[in-house]
């Protein structure tokens, strides 16, 4: 079969759609373009302006709402092998900083439309990678991505994983290297967690079922912080999945921590993890709450704590679904705010790209009332984690403290 990028189609889109792709925007929506010739997931879309001179080339999937992802923009240039071992090679050097980090092992190596790599992001867990497609379009590219990877990284397994929109054909089944999810695509492979460290804590996650690619590790300077402000404090950490700031509650010599999460296996691996800890944290009282955090907020009314950490999935994945978001962070500030003392703390995040920090500021203070607050601190995305367009900030947070 012929390497993908020799199957090119060609694109028109509409005076809009031009004007977004010049300023940056890496998406094509199946409603800009104008007119196209039939192709398949993986061809490469050569996109053309209205007077038919040549404007990009992105990732095409047919099946897709996002029809074209972006990959060049300006003069032409092959996007070939090479072209993807070089944009590889450029997002690790933007990383490269941690990569010098000993008490760190565990971070994203490509973060999708903000790398140039559209529907593609490459976590690293100590020596394992994880793969993730958001698009249809890579699979045709997997075999050279995954040899790109391997080149570049001391990497022992690497593991597919692919978002509910990716669509593996029957043929691909049949043929070839296996592309299901959870697939081990280089090495040997394993059964059971991994290890890995971040901010000299251990943690252990699932790879092949974890959410996501297994780990949030877009929260990991954020519970750093929350680990310098957990000394002596009660902490309720809610929507603790698998214990990340739990655990560097801990660290940081709080009296207490309650984690809560809808998800009771999550809530294992979050024992699991301060047990892993157990040397460096010693024994701190550690409770366990499985349920709907907006029912345990209610069923907790009249304890007390000192610091709450607030980060819920992603309330709003579409522009119609913002308003009902903002309600549900209102709502989880107003059933935060009587469990924390007076001076308590409240960290609370969005990662809905839609949610802007001013609306997020805004919810959490009409959850808050009466009740006085002053801001500590706004938060956002590291460095594995960086912003290439205006959705690529969708992590924001707000550190305030209750009067």
């Amino acid at each position: 079969m012929d390497p993908p990028w020799q199957r090119r189609v060609a694109v028109r889109v509409t005076k809009d759609a031009e004007r977004r792709i010049r300023a940056g925007h890496p998406w094509v929506f199946d409603g800009s373009i104008r007119s196209t010739k039939p192709g398949g997931p993986g061809d490469l879309a050569v996109i053309f302006d209205h007077d038919r001179r040549f404007l990009g080339i992105g990732l095409y999937d047919p099946r897709s709402a996002i029809a074209v992802r972006i990959l060049h923009v300006g003069d032409p240039l092959p996007v070939d092998d090479a072209w993807l071992h070089d944009a590889i090679d450029r997002s690790r050097q933007r990383r490269a900083p941690l990569f010098e980090r000993e008490d760190t092992t565990a971070y994203r190596l490509v973060h999708g439309e903000n790398d140039g790599l559209g529907g593609l992001v490459v976590d690293q867990y100590e020596d394992d990678i994880v793969v993730k497609l958001y698009t249809s379009a890579w699979l045709p590219w997997l075999p050279y991505l995954t040899a790109a990877i391997a080149s570049q990284t001391e990497c022992d397994n690497m593991i597919l994983r692919l978002g509910r929109q990716v669509v593996v054909d029957e043929t691909a089944r049949s043929s070839g290297p296996r592309q299901g999810d959870g697939t081990v695509i280089h090495g040997p492979g394993h059964d059971g967690p991994v290890t890995f460290r971040e901010n000299g804590l251990r943690f252990q996650t699932d790879l092949f079922k974890g959410h996501k690619t297994g780990h949030f590790l877009d929260q990991r300077d954020n519970r750093q912080l929350i680990r310098a402000l957990s000394a002596d404090r009660r902490v309720l950490d809610v929507f603790a999945c698998t214990g990340g700031f739990s655990v560097h509650a801990a660290a940081g010599g709080a009296s207490s921590v309650t984690s809560v999460d809808s998800s009771r296996p999550a809530l294992a691996l979050a024992r699991a993890n301060m047990a892993l800890n157990r040397q460096r944290i010693g024994e701190v009282e550690h409770r366990l709450e499985a349920g709907d955090a907006f029912t345990v907020l209610d069923d907790l009314q009249g304890q007390r704590f000192d610091l709450i950490v607030l980060d819920p999935p992603a309330f709003a994945h579409r522009q119609r679904q913002v308003p009902g978001a903002l309600r549900a962070y209102q709502r989880l500030t107003a059933l935060a705010a009587p469990l924390l003392e007076s001076g308590g703390l409240l960290f609370q995040a969005s990662c809905s790209s839609r949610i802007s920090e001013s609306d997020l500021i805004d919810a959490i203070s009409r959850g808050l009332g009466r009740r006085g607050w002053t801001e500590r601190q706004r938060l956002g995305q590291p460095i594995d984690h960086p912003i290439g367009f205006e959705h690529g900030a969708y992590l924001k947070a707000l550190l305030v403290e209750l009067d």
